[in-house]
């Protein structure tokens, strides 16, 4: 038993940090005061000197999210361990791990030395480890905290052999914990079928530095971002092998390890991981969805089992968390408004932004009809309309909705949290 899965006294000292021009969008009168002060300041979007453009997240919406995904997976015999990837924000991880969460999910080395900055106890590399100096580290790791539980997956002969190589010269004080991943054809990282995964385990077995604790696998890359049927289908199949492997292994560990499943699809890997399993160790099927946490405007609200089309009977839609405030700087043309807000600012990469709501300079906000953003650039975003005479003047604010919340942390550092346009907290991140 872990205990205390993060440290809140580091997370707490997020609201020391001393704020200045590092932190776009915020109010002058904000620079000298802590991160805790300025949450405490109760500021107000348009009234106290915030500027354009502004990532805000809504405070009801976030924790209705993770409220709801932390439940839901309770009741479907799930473990949760949210992909940290998405918001590399402490403050978030922690109220996720006070919901239950059983550790958190990392991508690289990098962001699990963060992690560990903050104390996560439990943490799931979801990728192969074959860097040498991040190897080193990890064995540090483990040799420094009894209590630090690290996995981290193979999917080759040839990986295995390489983390041997450098872990045996350092004699670590307990074996790495690692996870044989199934990939599909075509997609990303992982052996294909059994009989690999088995050659793969057998190397595991033979090294003395290493553990075979489980099977991972992550069904989002097989399929685009229409869920079909026959994309459906094909994500079952997919499960349905990462379940033959792990039927087809042997462990010498109490309980085994099978994880799946973003923000996407973990409808199906409940319904295909959680089924009774064979006489042996105990088996503890994982989740690792990330996005889930704000949902979005776009990709995830289309794909999602409880975004718009909703898969799921039993739980309550995502709420769309997160809004980017742009204010319109020109109206060169008919037909064209541009926003101050770009690249920078937004994900851009799995849908654009969706213009949702306008804001007066009088302060009258209403929902915003009638116009589509038809791309963005560095530093603008394009406005066109798609009713004649649609009204967007010089000055207002547009609240855009964002598609792809894992390409949209990333680009801001210090993101003010809102009860409607009140600013009660502000959460800290840390690519």
């Amino acid at each position: 038993m872990l205990g205390v899965q993060i440290d809140p006294a580091a997370v707490g000292r997020i609201r020391e940090e001393i704020v200045d021009w590092r932190f776009k969008g915020l109010p002058d009168s904000a620079t000298g005061r802590t991160v805790g002060e300025l949450a405490d300041a109760r500021l107000d979007l348009f009234a106290d000197g915030f500027t354009g453009p502004l990532l805000t997240l809504d405070a009801a919406a976030l924790e209705h999210n993770m409220a709801t995904m932390a439940s839901w997976c309770a009741a479907h015999g799930l473990s949760l361990m949210p992909h940290g990837k998405t918001t590399m924000a402490p403050q978030l991880f922690a109220r996720q791990l006070e919901l239950g969460a059983w550790g958190i999910t990392a991508a690289n080395v990098g962001q699990v030395r963060i992690y560990r900055g903050f104390g996560v106890r439990r943490v799931q590399m979801a990728n192969e480890l074959v860097d040498p100096a991040g190897l080193r580290w990890v064995a540090a790791e483990l040799a420094r905290d009894p209590d630090f539980d690290f996995t981290c997956w193979v999917d080759s002969v040839a990986g295995v052999g390489l983390m041997d190589s450098v872990l045996r010269p350092v004699g670590p004080a307990r074996p790495v914990d690692v996870l044989v991943e199934v990939g599909g054809v075509g997609a990303r990282c992982g052996v294909r079928d059994v009989a690999e995964a088995v050659t793969v385990a057998d190397a595991v077995a033979a090294s003395p530095v290493l553990r075979l604790v489980g099977v991972a696998g992550y069904e989002g890359a097989l399929v685009g971002a229409e869920p079909s049927a026959e994309g459906l289908a094909l994500i079952t199949r997919y499960l349905e092998l990462v379940r033959s492997v792990v039927e087809g292994l042997s462990f010498e560990v109490p309980e085994v390890i099978v994880t799946a499943g973003g923000s996407a699809y973990f409808d199906l890997v409940a319904e295909v991981l959680t089924r009774p399993w064979p006489a042996g160790p105990t088996v503890r099927p994982i989740l690792r969805s990330g996005a889930y946490i704000t949902h979005d405007s776009g990709f995830y609200q289309e794909v999602s089992p409880l975004g718009e089309s909703v898969r799921l009977g039993d739980a309550r839609p995502f709420r769309a968390a997160a809004t980017a405030w742009g204010q319109v700087m020109s109206r060169p043309e008919p037909g064209l408004a541009l926003a101050t807000m770009g690249k920078r600012d937004v994900p851009f990469d799995l849908g654009l932004p969706v213009p949702r709501l306008v804001r007066t300079p009088a302060g009258d906000v209403s929902p915003l009809t009638g116009w589509r953003v038809d791309k963005v650039a560095d530093q603008h975003t394009f406005l066109v309309p798609d009713e004649p005479d649609a009204p967007l003047a010089v000055g207002d604010w547009v609240g855009f909705g964002l598609s792809h919340p894992c390409t949209m942390f990333d680009k801001w550092t210090l993101i003010p949290v809102v009860s409607g346009t009140t600013v009660v907290d502000l959460v800290r991140t840390y690519f």
